[in-house]
Order: C-alpha cells, then sequence, then structure tokens
C-alpha cells in the first residue's frame, strides 16, 4: 500500500513542477492565480501523503495553515487583478 502512496507523490511533483511552470510562464495574470492556486493545493496534498507516510497527524496542523493561507492568497491576487487594488479605502470628502 504504501509503494502506491509514493506512486501518488511522485505524481504530485511532476503536476507541480508544471503548475510552476505555468505560474512562470502564464501568458495572463489570471492564468498565474490559478496556476498559484493550483501549487498551493498540490502542497497540501503532499505534505497529507507524506503524513499518511510516516504515520503522524503533526502535519495535518501545517495542512490547515496552507489551505487558509493558499485561501486568502487567492482572494487578495484574484480582487487585486478585478479591482487594482487589494483593500478598498474609501474617501473621507
Amino acid at each position: 500500500m504504501k509503494i502506491l502512496f509514493w506512486i501518488a507523490l511522485v505524481f504530485i511533483v511532476i503536476s507541480m513542477a508544471l503548475f510552476v511552470y505555468r505560474l512562470i510562464k502564464g501568458p495572463t495574470a489570471p492564468d498565474r492565480v490559478i496556476a498559484l492556486d493550483a501549487v498551493g493545493v498540490a502542497l497540501i496534498s503532499m505534505i497529507g501523503l507524506l503524513s499518511v507516510l510516516v504515520g503522524t497527524n503533526f502535519y495535518l496542523e501545517i495542512i490547515l495553515l496552507l489551505a487558509i493561507l493558499s485561501f486568502i492568497g487567492t482572494v487578495a491576487f484574484s480582487k487585486f487583478i478585478e479591482k487594482g487594488e487589494i483593500f478598498d479605502r474609501g474617501n473621507s470628502d
């Protein structure tokens, strides 16, 4: 069963390399945002598989933290692409 996890880990690493290529080479900014989100998901998957292979629950907290940071980063980049700014500062006039 562990050999199946190692094979899945290799496929995730290969897909992560392709996501990084799309992140660098992406023709548009939305392509780069999607690639960055995919890198986050691949990283979470890698850590989850390593957690199963090592047999510890310690990595689950790291997975949760990465998921939260990935979500916040994707929302911030999407809002920046849409409006040109991340924080909406109202005029005081």
